[in-house]
Protein backbone atom coordinates (compact mmCIF):
# COMPACT_ATOMS: atom_id res chain seq x y z
CA UNK A 1 0.00 0.00 0.00
CA UNK A 2 3.48 2.40 -0.39
CA UNK A 3 1.25 5.19 -1.87
CA UNK A 4 4.34 7.23 -1.63
CA UNK A 5 6.62 4.77 -3.59
CA UNK A 6 4.54 5.15 -6.86
CA UNK A 7 4.63 9.17 -5.92
CA UNK A 8 6.23 11.72 -8.46
CA UNK A 9 10.10 12.22 -7.27
CA UNK A 10 10.58 16.05 -8.22
CA UNK A 11 12.08 18.57 -5.39
CA UNK A 12 8.29 19.92 -5.18
CA UNK A 13 7.46 16.45 -3.93
CA UNK A 14 7.03 16.38 0.16
CA UNK A 15 7.67 12.34 0.57
CA UNK A 16 6.43 12.79 4.35
CA UNK A 17 3.45 14.80 3.75
CA UNK A 18 2.53 11.72 1.13
CA UNK A 19 3.46 9.30 3.79
CA UNK A 20 1.54 11.08 5.99
CA UNK A 21 -1.64 10.85 4.26
CA UNK A 22 -0.69 7.19 3.43
CA UNK A 23 -0.74 6.21 7.22
CA UNK A 24 -4.16 7.98 7.63
CA UNK A 25 -5.27 6.02 4.66
CA UNK A 26 -4.48 2.61 5.72
CA UNK A 27 -7.55 3.23 8.18
CA UNK A 28 -10.67 1.62 6.70
CA UNK A 29 -14.36 0.03 6.93
CA UNK A 30 -12.30 -3.41 7.34
CA UNK A 31 -9.45 -1.93 9.40
CA UNK A 32 -10.73 0.71 11.76
CA UNK A 33 -8.01 -0.27 14.59
CA UNK A 34 -4.39 -0.85 13.57
CA UNK A 35 -1.23 -1.57 15.71
CA UNK A 36 1.40 0.23 15.40
CA UNK A 37 3.15 -2.97 13.57
CA UNK A 38 0.05 -3.07 11.76
CA UNK A 39 -0.26 0.70 10.04
CA UNK A 40 3.94 -0.14 9.56
CA UNK A 41 3.29 -3.05 7.10
CA UNK A 42 0.30 -1.64 5.28
CA UNK A 43 2.01 1.57 4.43
CA UNK A 44 5.08 -0.18 3.82
CA UNK A 45 7.34 1.70 5.97
CA UNK A 46 9.35 1.19 9.55
CA UNK A 47 8.09 0.80 12.28
CA UNK A 48 9.67 4.11 13.63
CA UNK A 49 8.59 5.98 11.22
CA UNK A 50 4.83 4.51 11.57
CA UNK A 51 5.35 5.43 15.21
CA UNK A 52 6.48 8.91 14.50
CA UNK A 53 3.63 9.52 12.29
CA UNK A 54 1.05 8.26 14.71
CA UNK A 55 2.18 9.85 17.64
CA UNK A 56 2.03 13.49 15.40
CA UNK A 57 -1.32 12.65 14.05
CA UNK A 58 -2.68 11.85 17.86
CA UNK A 59 -1.27 15.22 18.88
CA UNK A 60 -2.86 17.02 15.80
CA UNK A 61 -6.23 14.92 16.97
CA UNK A 62 -6.71 12.80 13.96
CA UNK A 63 -5.75 9.87 15.83
CA UNK A 64 -6.58 8.19 18.97
CA UNK A 65 -4.55 5.51 20.79
CA UNK A 66 -5.40 3.33 23.69
CA UNK A 67 -1.60 2.04 24.27
CA UNK A 68 -2.14 -1.29 21.78
CA UNK A 69 -4.00 0.04 18.63
CA UNK A 70 -4.41 3.37 16.93
CA UNK A 71 -8.15 4.48 15.05
CA UNK A 72 -8.94 7.29 13.38
CA UNK A 73 -11.09 10.50 14.98
CA UNK A 74 -13.64 12.55 13.62
CA UNK A 75 -11.86 14.88 13.02
CA UNK A 76 -10.32 13.45 10.03
CA UNK A 77 -13.48 14.09 8.51
CA UNK A 78 -12.26 18.17 8.08
CA UNK A 79 -9.62 16.63 5.91
CA UNK A 80 -12.64 15.83 3.13
CA UNK A 81 -14.62 18.63 4.17
CA UNK A 82 -13.65 21.74 2.77
CA UNK A 83 -13.99 19.66 -0.56
CA UNK A 84 -17.82 18.75 0.24
CA UNK A 85 -18.32 22.24 0.82
CA UNK A 86 -17.07 24.00 -1.97
CA UNK A 87 -18.73 20.79 -4.27
CA UNK A 88 -22.64 21.84 -3.97
CA UNK A 89 -23.53 18.01 -5.30
CA UNK A 90 -23.68 16.52 -1.79
CA UNK A 91 -26.28 19.12 -0.36
CA UNK A 92 -28.19 18.70 -3.93
CA UNK A 93 -27.81 15.23 -3.85
CA UNK A 94 -29.43 14.06 -0.32
CA UNK A 95 -32.99 15.03 -0.42
CA UNK A 96 -33.32 13.44 -3.53
CA UNK A 97 -31.72 10.11 -2.53
CA UNK A 98 -33.74 10.30 0.82
CA UNK A 99 -37.02 10.50 -1.62
CA UNK A 100 -35.82 7.78 -3.84
CA UNK A 101 -35.08 5.82 -0.84
CA UNK A 102 -38.07 5.82 0.69
CA UNK A 103 -39.76 5.05 -2.44
CA UNK A 104 -38.55 1.88 -2.85
CA UNK A 105 -37.46 0.51 0.39
CA UNK A 106 -33.84 0.60 -0.65
CA UNK A 107 -30.08 2.16 0.01
CA UNK A 108 -29.51 4.81 -2.34
CA UNK A 109 -26.06 6.35 -3.19
CA UNK A 110 -24.17 9.12 -5.29
CA UNK A 111 -20.57 9.06 -6.04
CA UNK A 112 -17.78 10.36 -8.51
CA UNK A 113 -14.82 9.10 -10.58
CA UNK A 114 -11.77 9.42 -9.07
CA UNK A 115 -9.46 7.66 -11.55
CA UNK A 116 -10.34 4.17 -11.79
CA UNK A 117 -12.46 4.24 -8.79
CA UNK A 118 -15.69 5.46 -7.20
CA UNK A 119 -15.97 7.36 -4.25
CA UNK A 120 -19.35 7.72 -2.49
CA UNK A 121 -20.28 11.44 -1.87
CA UNK A 122 -23.94 11.04 -0.38
CA UNK A 123 -25.50 7.48 0.66
CA UNK A 124 -28.96 6.64 2.66
CA UNK A 125 -28.58 3.16 4.00
CA UNK A 126 -31.70 1.11 4.55
CA UNK A 127 -30.67 -2.43 5.05
CA UNK A 128 -27.32 -4.32 4.96
CA UNK A 129 -26.76 -6.72 1.92
CA UNK A 130 -23.25 -6.42 1.45
CA UNK A 131 -20.52 -7.86 3.22
CA UNK A 132 -18.55 -4.89 3.55
CA UNK A 133 -19.91 -1.33 5.13
CA UNK A 134 -20.28 1.45 2.53
CA UNK A 135 -19.91 4.84 3.86
CA UNK A 136 -19.03 8.40 2.66
CA UNK A 137 -15.81 8.01 1.21
CA UNK A 138 -15.99 4.42 0.50
CA UNK A 139 -13.60 3.59 -2.88
CA UNK A 140 -14.78 0.60 -5.50
CA UNK A 141 -13.57 -0.61 -8.56
CA UNK A 142 -15.35 1.42 -10.94
CA UNK A 143 -15.92 -1.27 -13.87
CA UNK A 144 -17.40 -3.38 -11.10
CA UNK A 145 -20.26 -1.12 -9.83
CA UNK A 146 -23.20 0.31 -11.97
CA UNK A 147 -21.85 4.12 -10.37
CA UNK A 148 -18.88 3.09 -12.44
CA UNK A 149 -20.44 1.47 -15.21
CA UNK A 150 -22.17 5.40 -15.44
CA UNK A 151 -19.55 7.74 -14.85
CA UNK A 152 -16.69 5.94 -17.30
CA UNK A 153 -19.94 5.91 -19.88
CA UNK A 154 -19.92 9.57 -19.58
CA UNK A 155 -16.34 10.08 -20.45
CA UNK A 156 -14.63 10.83 -23.70
CA UNK A 157 -12.68 7.55 -25.30
CA UNK A 158 -9.89 8.90 -24.53
CA UNK A 159 -10.49 9.47 -20.87
CA UNK A 160 -12.24 6.69 -20.38
CA UNK A 161 -8.88 4.56 -21.63
CA UNK A 162 -6.92 6.32 -19.04
CA UNK A 163 -9.47 5.59 -15.96
CA UNK A 164 -9.57 2.05 -16.66
CA UNK A 165 -6.29 1.67 -17.13
CA UNK A 166 -5.45 2.97 -13.60
CA UNK A 167 -7.91 0.37 -12.34
CA UNK A 168 -7.24 -2.41 -14.67
CA UNK A 169 -10.33 -4.76 -14.41
CA UNK A 170 -9.88 -7.75 -12.23
CA UNK A 171 -12.08 -10.57 -11.09
CA UNK A 172 -14.10 -10.01 -8.34
CA UNK A 173 -16.59 -12.62 -8.67
CA UNK A 174 -17.45 -14.90 -11.22
CA UNK A 175 -19.40 -12.87 -13.14
CA UNK A 176 -17.21 -9.60 -13.33
CA UNK A 177 -16.38 -8.42 -16.71
CA UNK A 178 -13.02 -7.97 -17.22
CA UNK A 179 -12.65 -7.94 -20.82
CA UNK A 180 -11.68 -5.02 -22.86
CA UNK A 181 -13.49 -5.12 -25.89
CA UNK A 182 -16.87 -6.48 -23.99
CA UNK A 183 -16.19 -3.81 -21.21
CA UNK A 184 -16.21 -1.12 -23.53
CA UNK A 185 -18.61 -2.65 -25.50
CA UNK A 186 -20.99 -2.28 -22.17
CA UNK A 187 -20.21 1.23 -21.40
CA UNK A 188 -21.02 2.01 -25.03
CA UNK A 189 -24.67 0.54 -24.26
CA UNK A 190 -24.59 2.44 -21.20
CA UNK A 191 -24.14 5.92 -22.72
CA UNK A 192 -26.65 4.98 -25.13
CA UNK A 193 -29.08 3.74 -22.54
CA UNK A 194 -28.84 6.39 -20.30
CA UNK A 195 -28.34 3.91 -16.96
CA UNK A 196 -26.34 0.61 -15.72
CA UNK A 197 -27.49 -2.72 -14.37
CA UNK A 198 -24.86 -4.63 -12.95
CA UNK A 199 -25.98 -8.14 -11.27
CA UNK A 200 -23.49 -9.63 -9.13
CA UNK A 201 -20.45 -8.75 -10.43
CA UNK A 202 -18.99 -6.88 -7.36
CA UNK A 203 -20.49 -9.62 -4.39
CA UNK A 204 -22.80 -11.98 -5.67
CA UNK A 205 -26.54 -12.04 -4.41
CA UNK A 206 -26.01 -7.87 -4.75
CA UNK A 207 -27.85 -6.29 -8.11
CA UNK A 208 -27.83 -2.26 -9.06
CA UNK A 209 -28.63 0.54 -11.45
CA UNK A 210 -27.76 3.53 -11.79
CA UNK A 211 -28.23 6.85 -13.76
CA UNK A 212 -25.96 9.56 -14.63
CA UNK A 213 -26.15 13.13 -13.06
CA UNK A 214 -25.30 16.26 -15.86
CA UNK A 215 -23.73 19.63 -14.68
CA UNK A 216 -24.23 22.75 -16.22
CA UNK A 217 -22.24 22.34 -19.51
CA UNK A 218 -24.29 18.44 -19.82
CA UNK A 219 -21.23 16.71 -18.62
CA UNK A 220 -21.59 13.59 -16.30
CA UNK A 221 -20.44 14.94 -12.80
CA UNK A 222 -21.51 12.03 -10.46
CA UNK A 223 -23.92 9.13 -10.60
CA UNK A 224 -27.17 7.65 -8.36
CA UNK A 225 -27.80 4.08 -7.80
CA UNK A 226 -30.39 1.89 -5.77
CA UNK A 227 -29.20 -1.62 -4.93
CA UNK A 228 -31.11 -4.36 -4.06
CA UNK A 229 -30.24 -8.01 -3.00
CA UNK A 230 -31.51 -10.43 -6.38
CA UNK A 231 -33.87 -12.36 -3.95
CA UNK A 232 -36.11 -8.97 -4.04
CA UNK A 233 -37.55 -10.70 -7.56
CA UNK A 234 -37.48 -11.17 -10.90
CA UNK A 235 -35.42 -9.07 -12.85
CA UNK A 236 -38.02 -7.76 -15.99
CA UNK A 237 -40.65 -6.46 -13.73
CA UNK A 238 -38.19 -4.88 -10.85
CA UNK A 239 -36.19 -2.83 -13.51
CA UNK A 240 -39.99 -1.96 -15.14
CA UNK A 241 -40.45 -0.31 -11.78
CA UNK A 242 -37.53 1.00 -10.58
CA UNK A 243 -35.23 2.35 -13.52
CA UNK A 244 -38.01 5.11 -14.30
CA UNK A 245 -38.19 6.19 -10.17
CA UNK A 246 -33.84 6.40 -10.75
CA UNK A 247 -34.14 8.19 -14.06
CA UNK A 248 -37.31 10.90 -12.95
CA UNK A 249 -34.65 11.20 -9.63
CA UNK A 250 -31.45 12.08 -11.73
CA UNK A 251 -33.89 14.09 -13.85
CA UNK A 252 -34.65 16.20 -10.54
CA UNK A 253 -31.01 16.32 -9.42
CA UNK A 254 -30.45 17.60 -12.94
CA UNK A 255 -32.50 20.54 -12.82
CA UNK A 256 -31.53 21.99 -10.02
CA UNK A 257 -28.18 21.83 -10.61
CA UNK A 258 -28.76 23.89 -13.21
CA UNK A 259 -29.79 26.49 -11.02
CA UNK A 260 -26.98 26.39 -8.70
Amino acid sequence: MDAAADAPTSEAFVQSLARGLAVIRAFDADHPSLSLSDVARRVDISRAAAGRFLRTLEALGYVRGDGREFSLTPRVLELGFSYLSALSLPEVLQPHLEALSRAVDESVSAAVLDGGDVVYIARVPTRRIMSVRITIGSRFPAHATSLGRVLLAGLPPSARAAAIAQRPPTVITPRTVTDLVELDAELDAVRERGWALLDGELEVGVRSIAAPVHGRDGSVVAAINLSMATTTGPLEPVLAERVPMLLAAAAAIDAELRLV
